[in-house]
């Protein structure tokens, strides 16, 4: 990327603030602009800096990560991706923080050249994780464990599901079913011989339609309607 990707770093703990710092100020491309200590602080931080991305701690005193990141996604800007830290990929909150609206997330010992990685990932609009934690993450959400069906949701959901995903067109919904397997933009493009701008343009739409803020929430929804496969 020829433009520098701004960050914010928020974190209880001061090492892993400071050490996430070194990490991605290493990164020619990646300039950190701040960080802050709890949720609430860091609300006030992304409002007056306006970064790419944030990376934000879950467990924090005060304002925690679930609701700092809800705050953010829904700031009058756009808000920057939310990019969420945890210890345990299984954590409950951590699919909390993906339905307020986060974009991914990392484990804290994720090593320095993945984490640059997966904050230009973030920058460019491409997800954060791999198509198996993709799976295992609405494998919980939609109460399948990874045992049953992958469309296996209760009725009320699964005929919401069903509305939100009749409103997308035949292409869209092609692209949607690619993506609820976890996929890149660029992957989802060779997979269906398009454009990575034009996958790019069918995402976007596709979460507008699915009233989606993450591709996990937009899996989700194509799961509980029966269509992934």
């Amino acid at each position: 990327m020829t433009e520098s990707i701004s960050v914010v770093v928020v974190d209880d703990d001061p090492l892993v603030r400071a050490g996430l710092g070194l990490i991605l100020g290493g990164a020619p491309e990646v300039r950190v602009v701040g960080d802050a200590a709890d949720g609430d602080d860091a609300v006030a931080l992304v409002r007056a800096e306006r970064p790419d991305v944030v990376l934000m701690d879950i467990r924090m005193p005060r304002v925690d990560g679930i609701e700092a990141t809800r705050q953010i996604v829904a700031l009058d800007h756009g808000g920057p991706r939310v990019l969420v830290l945890t210890t345990f990929d299984t954590d409950d909150m951590v699919l909390q923080a993906l339905r307020a609206g986060a974009a991914g997330f990392l484990l804290k010992d994720t090593p320095p050249d993945r984490l640059v990685a997966a904050v230009r990932a973030a920058a460019a609009g491409e997800p954060t994780f791999s198509p198996s934690v993709m799976a295992q993450l609405v494998a919980q959400v939609s109460g399948t464990g990874g045992r049953g069906a992958p469309g296996a949701a209760g009725g009320a959901d699964r005929r919401a599901a069903e509305r939100r995903v009749g409103s997308l067109t035949e292409r869209e919904r092609e692209v949607a079913v690619v993506l609820a397997r976890g996929l890149s933009n660029a992957e989802i493009a060779g997979e269906l011989y398009m454009s990575v701008p034009t996958v790019k343009t069918h995402v976007s739409r596709i979460l507008d339609k699915l009233d989606a803020a993450n591709r996990v929430q937009a899996a989700i929804a194509i799961h509980d309607a029966g269509l992934a496969r």
